[in-house]
């Protein structure tokens, strides 16, 4: 392998510090409504939090960015054993947040456990199938316990519960395991048990299936569960093609629910309109595009699967984000990566960046 150092892809740092300065002008834009009212009294509340999380990610990224990646290999399984600790810990003693225990506070910090298993994951998950991948093609010896390293922390995270960083930490392993060179005959048989247990788990909670119901006709319960489908709609549909201007929204005057967090993309497309809405979406398949070159490029199998495993976690998100703001899918808890507010993801996603960023350091 070599270890000689290029300059890091500076077209996926331009996409994400480019992302981050639109993120953090639309936080503001979006929540200062709700954060000049009681108990905030201060418009600027979200926004100098969200300002504060970026500075710390970036600098997060600037670290990770100058750390050879290869080093995350040696901590990739104690990396691993913390996340799961973590998220045991939050089950025991963790803050309950809209129904799901998925917060560890301490005094006025907090942090969202799931966030960080989705990155050792990823680190393990990488170091596990590039050690063992000749195995990956048998069944028993190669896919079980590959995809038994994420459904550990999966089953954790549904305890809280959250589905929706259970589905993108599952999305994104089973997309490393598949580009690791697992057999697709394999996947099918356990993807027929997957669709069965993802249907066992939405009709084990009755909200989740109103939310399916919902997502097909949100106007059979326009009040309750189809609320928040029908406000983002109402939100993106008389942005047009130029939106009707920054600061001019009005669906973030108390109608949709946190318009600064899962639902931001419903503003930008309101006050920004298509335009700007499809830069935004063009700014994410720019770094997708590099990070997987990256990935195709990386020197070794570990730094392979390792990029594929960041840029993946972020496409799955936004896929999933877009897709649940425009009512293609289900409403579940997913943030839109380096836009919507929230200190955990924001800080863990740019870390991911700064790793992507030193393995393109050394791509062929």
């Amino acid at each position: 392998m070599s270890k000689v150092r290029s300059a890091p892809d500076f077209v996926i740092i331009f996409a994400t510090l480019f992302l981050l300065g639109i993120g953090i002008v639309m936080v503001y834009s979006a929540s200062a409504i709700v954060a000049q009212k009681a108990p905030f009294n201060d418009p600027y509340f979200f926004a100098k939090r969200q300002l504060i999380f970026a500075l710390l990610g970036i600098t997060a990224m600037y670290v990770t960015m100058n750390i050879d990646y290869w080093v995350w290999k040696q901590w990739a399984k104690p990396g691993f054993y913390a996340s799961i600790g973590l998220l045991i810990l939050v089950l025991i003693i963790g803050i309950e947040v809209n129904g799901s225990k998925s917060w560890l506070g301490f005094g006025a910090f907090g942090i969202q456990p799931g966030e960080f298993a989705k990155l050792g994951v990823v680190a393990f998950l990488a170091r596990w199938l590039s050690d063992n991948q000749k195995q990956i093609v048998l069944f028993r010896k190669g896919l079980v316990p590959a995809l038994a390293i994420p459904m550990a922390c999966f089953g954790l995270i549904m305890l809280q519960p959250d589905l929706g960083t259970g589905t993108v930490l599952t999305g994104t392993a089973i997309v490393m395991i598949f580009a690791a060179g697992a057999r697709i005959s394999h996947f099918a048989a356990l993807g027929m048990v997957g669709v069965a247990g993802f249907i066992g788990l939405i009709l084990s909670a009755p909200y989740r299936i109103k939310r399916i119901t919902s997502f097909l006709d949100p106007w059979s319960d326009p009040l309750n569960t189809g609320y928040q489908i029908i406000q983002s709609l109402y939100a993106i549909g008389p942005g047009g093609l130029l939106g009707l201007g920054l600061g001019q929204s009005r669906q973030k005057h108390l109608y949709l629910p946190e318009p600064y967090n899962d639902f931001i993309f419903s503003i930008v497309a309101e006050e920004l309109g298509f335009i700007g809405g499809t830069l935004i979406l063009l700014l994410f398949l720019l770094l997708l595009w590099r990070g997987m070159r990256t990935a195709i490029t990386a020197p070794d199998l570990f730094g392979s699967l390792l990029a594929l495993g960041i840029i993946g976690m972020i496409a799955i998100q936004v896929i999933i984000n877009i897709g649940v703001v425009t009512g293609m899918f289900p409403v579940t808890g997913i943030t839109l990566p380096f836009l919507s507010y929230g200190g955990s993801s924001l800080t863990l996603m740019l870390t991911g960046v700064g790793v992507l960023l030193n393995i393109s350091r050394f791509s062929r």
